[in-house]
């Protein structure tokens, strides 16, 4: 791959997300973003999105119907998706990575890394759910 040309965009796009914990969407990355670059546009946050996740420097995380998120952290760690509006946020839990050796019991291929996504209601729409 040729080398990447340096973008000042795309490097502010990194650090904004190196700095959260919460997995915006590409229209909060935008919403923040140009609150420090008023002249970026949307599509080049969409760009420099999908060129970081593709260079592995971001993590993008589908949450089915809803919109896209972005996971500045890119260690191997795992997400909750609630179901209902779609916020993902972080699992601080035990590993599993005994997964892997699970799974090369049953592929003769090489296994090289795996994600794992839990899905449900967040605390918030649980609550909803009770008071309706």
């Amino acid at each position: 791959m040729a080398t990447l040309k340096y973008s000042r965009q795309r490097e502010s796009i990194k650090n904004f997300l190196a700095g959260r914990k919460d997995h915006p969407t590409a229209e909060t990355v935008y919403t923040c973003i140009r609150e420090e670059q008023p002249r970026i546009s949307l599509g080049t946050v969409y760009r420099n999105l999908a060129l970081l996740t593709e260079l592995g420097e971001i993590k993008k995380i589908s949450t089915g119907d809803g919109p896209d998120h972005f996971d500045g952290d890119i260690s191997q760690h795992h997400h909750f998706i609630c179901r209902s509006c779609h916020q993902v946020s972080d699992l601080d839990m035990k590993s599993i990575d005994s997964i892997m050796d699970t799974a090369k019991e049953h592929f003769s291929g090489e296994i090289e890394g795996y994600v794992t996504n839990f899905y449900g209601l967040c605390e918030n729409c649980t609550k909803k759910n009770k008071n309706t």
